[in-house]
């Protein structure tokens, strides 16, 4: 292709500079499957050859092929052509249509004033263009301006048949997988079973485990694959297997093409503008009730729409920075939903040694705890919530509250009812509308409008009371059959100490009824009030003794104060559980657990002979073997060697010759102790 005319315009300076063919196409589908339209832009190469440039001076800009030409600081191509005209070095920029460089008349604009500038001609099938000239600078802002209403008026026309296209729910669209057009370009169920059960199980594993990451584990425990349907280039249309991803699980609950609704505008393009300039797209998601289109019951789905709804409700249970406190692992049942009553911050759940948890004030990480915060075991306030959760769900209370909830019941039906009749009327109106449209001739413009906007309006009104509709539907979703409830009042108490349920179903379970939990203030520290608030309003406060480090019961402490000078751990452990008194945390009494009271209150031990005769302490015995004495410790520890322990838990070891022969070859076995000097049987140490 070679310029219409103007060549003329080209000197001697435009030549010694370089000549830039811009390639550019607006999509990848387009360079797909155009590419006839490529082939003419890297032509122009051959042209600018033509035109007096060496083939070493034709450079070609292709960086923004399949880049739209909206926003020309989002094409690197452009920016470098037009990084090249500011520093002089183009003479001349070759495109097929140079009115279409930039979509953007700012854009366009610019670059023409800094071509004018820097004298660099634009070249395209109709011309050679002088910007210096101020009648090729009118022609081409015209021209740009004409190329940039035209796009305008094709894009609103294809955008209105595509609107048009789908409020009747035919405008087609990539399918999730688990659907295909059929002959007739209907929406139907993948015929593959494979790919069905994928699906099935995806929703029945949700279900089952009510998260998103528990599908993913379930998937991935069980070895099952998860298929993708590919779109573009030569996997297009095929289908790949492959292991499951969250980001997958979250985009199928989240799809309610899967509970046969049919759907578009649920997100839009939002475009920011950034400090340097560029402009960056981002894609967001729209409400529910500011979809363009919503189609219920469009095709078969492998859910209900109620299902779908529930869906959504748990997986907005779910996040936690969202501040929702979803059910986890761990024993503590009401971890997330118990809070401090003394400054009102949720209150944390610790899980220390020996499977030992309690809830504490997570005020105190913010410098912000009170005087009245206090921190508690989290079995003294699970064995009271499970507890009261079991006297409330009883069949007499069940079918007290099913009375109630046949006429709450009936008022939602009422209610329902009344939406439905007002969704029928409208559709009514709208056939009727059609039916009127449909009967006029083409050919009779004036009334054929009319009736088209009469039509739009009642089409309008349908939507409008079928959101109502779903709204109230939403707001007030069915009850529970009566049955059910009752076989699960009955069955309660069995299936809560069933060893088999898990921690995070009787946390699921418990939440369905009580709403929170919290640790009121009261002046006695060896009491704990803890307040449970119900879903229905009602409120439950009880009083407990607390359990715990340092809860020792009084009366243990008195004896343990009275006689542990002269008696022995394991003497007073003894008296204790004779007297029928436990631990602060309810055991027995044992020797380790008189120890570490007396280690809290500093209540000495008696003064007795550390060894009996014939027996050596660790320390003699260390000495004698010329090894530290936490060498010796350790292998009495691990049940290495013999020795007893003596009072107040020390250990003592019977110091005959069959003794120290079997301490000697475990030092001679050891390479790793610490050696001294040995001592004999007779000298101190």
């Amino acid at each position: 292709m070679a310029p219409v005319n103007g060549s003329s315009k080209i000197t001697t300076d435009h030549r010694s500079r370089s000549a830039v063919v811009y390639v550019r196409q607006s999509t990848l589908m387009q360079v797909r499957e155009h590419g006839e339209s490529t082939a003419r832009q890297y032509g122009l190469s051959t042209v600018a050859v033509e035109l007096g440039w060496t083939a070493e001076q034709v450079l070609v800009v292709d960086a923004d092929l399949g880049v739209s030409g909206r926003f020309g600081s989002e094409r690197d191509g452009f920016r470098e052509l037009i990084s090249r005209v500011c520093l002089g070095e183009v003479g001349a920029i070759f495109g097929l249509e140079v009115s279409r460089l930039a979509r953007s008349s700012a854009e366009f604009a610019r670059l023409l004033e800094l071509a004018r500038l820097t004298d660099t001609l634009l070249i395209d099938g109709d011309g050679v263009y002088d910007l210096g000239d101020v009648n090729d600078r009118l022609l081409l802002g015209l021209k740009g301006s004409m190329s940039e209403a035209e796009l305008h008026v094709l894009a609103g026309r294809l955008h209105g048949a595509k609107l048009a296209a789908a409020h009747r729910g035919e405008l087609r669209a990539k399918l999730a997988v688990g659907f295909v057009y059929d002959l007739d370009g209907q929406v139907v169920i993948d015929p593959d079973e494979q790919v069905r059960t994928a699906v099935e199980d995806l929703f029945a594993e949700f279900a089952r485990t009510g998260s998103a990451f528990g599908v993913v584990k379930a998937f991935a425990e069980t070895g099952r694959l998860f298929p993708q349907r590919a779109y573009g280039g030569a996997w297009a249309g095929r289908l790949k297997w492959g292991k499951l991803g969250h980001y997958r699980v979250l985009q199928a609950l989240k799809n309610p093409a899967y509970a046969g609704a049919y759907t578009y505008g649920r997100s839009y393009d939002k475009r920011r503008v950034q400090p340097d300039g560029t402009v960056r797209s981002a894609r967001r998601t729209r409400a529910r009730d500011e979809w363009t289109v919503l189609i219920q019951d469009h095709h078969e789905g492998y859910i209900s729409w109620q299902q779908y709804l529930d869906n959504e409700a748990k997986l907005a249970a779910n996040q936690t920075n969202a501040g929702a406190r979803p059910p986890r692992e761990g024993i503590a049942l009401c971890q997330g939903i118990v809070y401090c009553g003394g400054c009102g911050s949720r209150m944390g759940t610790r899980y220390g040694a020996r499977h030992y948890v309690h809830y504490e004030c997570v005020s105190a990480r913010d410098q912000a705890k009170t005087a009245r915060c206090r921190s508690v075991t989290a079995s003294t306030v699970d064995a009271i919530v499970s507890e009261l959760l079991l006297k409330a769900v009883t069949p007499e209370q069940i079918t007290a509250a099913l009375a109630v909830a046949d006429e709450v019941t009936e008022r939602h039906v009422r209610s329902h009812r009344a939406a439905e009749l007002t969704v029928e009327r409208a559709r009514y109106e709208a056939d009727r509308a059609e039916r009127a449209f449909s009967q006029v001739e083409p050919e009779n413009r004036l009334v054929a409008r009319s009736l088209e906007s009469r039509w739009e309006v009642k089409l309008a009104a349908v939507a409008e009371a079928e959101a109502a509709l779903e709204t109230a539907r939403a707001a007030k979703p069915p009850l529970p059959p009566r049955s059910t409830l009752e076989a699960l009042a009955a069955d309660l108490p069995r299936l809560w100490d069933d060893p088999d349920t898990s921690p995070r179903d009787r946390k699921r379970l418990l939440r369905t009824l009580i709403a929170d939990v919290t640790l009121l203030p009261t002046d006695d520290p060896r009491e704990a009030r803890i307040g449970v608030r119900w879903h229905t309003g009602a409120i439950d406060e009880v009083t407990v003794n607390r359990k715990g480090p340092g809860r020792t019961p009084a009366t243990a402490l008195e004896i343990i104060r009275r006689h542990g000078a002269t008696r022995t751990s394991e003497q007073l452990a003894a008296e204790l559980n004779a007297a029928g008194l436990t631990t602060g945390k309810g055991r027995p009494w044992d020797t380790a657990a008189v120890a570490r009271v007396r280690d809290t209150y500093g209540i000495p031990a008696p003064r007795t002979a550390a060894v009996r005769e014939g027996e050596v302490s660790i320390a003699q015995a260390a000495a004698q073997l010329g090894v530290a004495p936490k060498a010796v410790g350790n292998w009495i520890r691990k049940g290495q060697l013999p020795a007893r322990r003596g009072a107040a838990g020390r250990w003592c070891i019977p110091w005959d010759e069959a003794t120290q022969e079997l301490y000697r070859q475990q030092v001679a076995n050891s390479f790793r102790v610490t050696r001294t000097t040995p001592t004999t049987a007779g000298e101190a140490v």
